[in-house]
């Protein structure tokens, strides 16, 4: 009788617990955090289909992904990544670039010598001479340039101005560009070599300043994205989703700069040659 009664009561269950959704896991990089979450919140009131989102370093989540990691959908701040991705058989196809990102220098409102696009690592150097007159070290924060796409381009930005060397003592590295502005609007932290993506975002922009950093101070920040294999149908249809106009928009308002208008500008310098 009490198998009969337990046997009854799971198939009770199985009829009246919903059905699980298909809510997709996007490994997503992190100069996306404000973005995305604005474009998956579009995505449902459009769609009525949620996803979940991830954000972290795009180096770490290429090694989850080939690891196995349960990923759907990939969103990385370096194109390398993905692509890398594809030669390993991983994901579908080879994507389609969705951004190109911009770095900048971002500080927090308040402190003084916010420096100028003629010169947008001056605090840099002025946290370089307060620390060889002995007033402490003011942090320079950036993200890891082991695994962070932004970090990398931090790295050459300072290797340009020839600062990389002597910043090695200041130098405080995020796990990712999310975790680099946070430590770069810190109480010891001069500043720090951020997204601007992130930099515009509201969360931010209300307590911070900022400076964009030459494109020419560092390799161009190409953003590709690709269904991992296996992804399900809100994941592809949230990629197209993301290709399409309204996400687009979006993008375009947190700094963001599409692909095709680099082409454009591409193109302009060209002829003008």
């Amino acid at each position: 009788m009490k198998s009969l009664l337990r046997w009854t009561l799971a198939a009770w269950l199985v009829v009246a617990l919903p059905v699980q959704a298909d809510v997709p896991t996007v490994a997503a990089a992190s100069d996306l955090q404000f973005a995305l979450t604005e474009a998956a919140q579009r995505f449902e009131a459009d769609t009525g289909h949620q996803v979940r989102l991830n954000f972290g370093s795009s180096g770490n989540f290429r090694r989850q992904i080939s690891q196995g990691a349960p990923f759907e959908l990939y969103l990385s701040a370096d194109e390398a990544y993905v692509l890398a991705l594809h030669e390993e058989g991983l994901t579908e196809d080879e994507g389609v670039v969705y951004a190109i990102g911009r770095l900048a220098w971002l500080q927090r409102t308040g402190r003084d010598g916010m420096p100028g696009e003629d010169d947008p690592l001056a605090e840099v150097r002025d946290a370089l001479e307060a620390q060889g007159r002995g007033e402490g070290r003011p942090r320079i924060a950036l993200a890891n340039p082991e695994h962070a796409p932004y970090g990398v381009a931090a790295r050459q930005a300072l290797e340009q101005a020839e600062l990389w060397d002597a910043t090695a003592a200041l130098r405080i590295l995020g796990e990712n560009v999310s975790q680099a502005a946070q430590f770069a609007l810190s109480d010891d932290a001069r500043g720090g070599l951020v997204a601007w993506s992130l930099a515009v975002a509201p969360q931010l922009a209300e307590r911070s300043e900022y400076v964009l950093i030459p494109e020419a101070w560092h390799d161009p920040l190409v953003q590709r994205m690709a269904l991992v294999k296996g992804a399900g149908d809100t994941a592809r249809a949230f990629y197209a989703w993301l290709q399409e106009d309204e996400a687009r928009t979006i993008l375009s308002r947190y700094g963001f700069r599409l692909p095709e208008e680099v082409a454009d500008r591409l193109d302009a310098e060209s002829e003008a040659r």
